[in-house]
């Protein structure tokens, strides 16, 4: 859920920069910031679940650059259509689709590198675990 959580925090900030300068409206600007990554931070939930599966971890799919491809197509296409929904503006919608989910592609590619960084263990600690009392 922190992982979650962080990104969450990641994609608020990048959709509501995006809306805003696109909309120049406050209030448009922020109910697309708050419903386009509430209804994609439940979808990279179930993203992340779905890549936690044993057969994808262990397959030459676990790599990062896969798990973006495919979060990329999904956060293409919500955000398409939250933006088309709260505009009716099929200009907008296309424009924010294309520009937002590719800054938090992006940005979901580093966070990913970052997390996987921080909890695969190295040959290192896996050595020094080994020389260490478990007690």
């Amino acid at each position: 859920m922190k992982k979650t959580i962080s990104f969450a925090v990641i994609h608020f900030t990048v959709a509501f920069s995006i809306a805003y300068i696109l909309t120049g409206d406050i209030l448009i600007g922020s109910l697309i910031a708050m419903i386009e990554p509430m209804v994609n931070t439940v979808a990279f939930y179930f993203h992340e679940q779905t890549w936690q599966r044993p057969t994808l971890t262990s397959s030459r799919f676990s790599a990062p650059h896969y798990k973006t491809i495919s979060f990329a197509v999904l956060h293409f296409s919500v955000a398409f259509g939250v933006v088309y929904l709260l505009t009716g503006d099929i200009v907008i919608g296309s424009i924010m689709a294309m520009i937002e989910p590719a800054i938090n592609t992006l940005a979901y590619y580093f966070h990913e590198r970052i997390w996987q960084r921080h909890t695969t263990p190295t040959k290192d600690s896996t050595w020094f675990d080994h020389l260490s009392c478990k007690h």
